[in-house]
């Protein structure tokens, strides 16, 4: 596959199993992320990965997050709020490590992080892993970003979720001219 044949393909898969990147492959991935834009080379992220039992402590601290919101209503709740860290075996939350005292606004940090899941998302597609961009009210909870041993001034970008995908969809056509005006002045 060329490289505009794995940008142009790419897709999200919602549904995904074993195997996960690992090895010289998830090495590719993590190399990828770290050529992501970023303005005066600030490196402006943070990568944690979580798989295998990892999986079962972070889901615990979403269901007791979600708990502690109301948002737990019934058995059936709890146990779904759960299921979502097994919906692939490796997470990749990709984090914005906001270095407040530099000439680089806060928002372009956060940008580059999101190249930086971005790429990890190519680069997965690449080798042939599928994956999905998610992130939800558990992304933004500061008690999440507290259990994750994360600082104030960190802020999540998203949970990359990486897998084989189990069935694939067809690709939407997109016409990127929808999307695009030529200004002139």
């Amino acid at each position: 596959m060329s490289p505009l044949d794995v940008l142009h393909t790419r897709n999200s898969a919602a549904v995904l199993m074993e195997p996960a990147p690992c090895g010289d492959a998830l090495d590719n991935i993590l190399k990828a992320a770290v050529r992501a834009s970023d303005h005066r080379r600030l490196r402006p992220w943070k990568f944690l990965l979580v798989e295998g039992e990892s999986r079962e402590k972070l889901s615990e601290i979403f269901l007791g997050v979600a708990t502690s919101r109301g948002k737990v209503t019934s058995t059936e709740a709890g146990d779904a709020i759960k299921a979502k860290l097994y919906r692939a075996p490796l997470i990749i939350v990709v984090v914005a490590s906001i270095k407040p005292d530099t000439a680089v606004p806060e928002i372009e940090q956060i940008l580059s992080a999101g190249c930086a899941a971005q790429l990890m998302l190519v680069a997965a597609h690449a080798q042939g892993y599928a994956g999905i961009w998610r992130t939800g009210d558990m992304a933004y909870d500061p008690e999440v970003v507290s259990a994750l041993g994360l600082t104030d001034t960190d802020k999540i970008v998203g949970f990359i979720y990486l897998g084989t995908a189990s069935k694939t969809k067809p690709l939407a056509i997109v016409d990127p001219y929808e999307h695009t005006t030529v200004w002139n002045g």
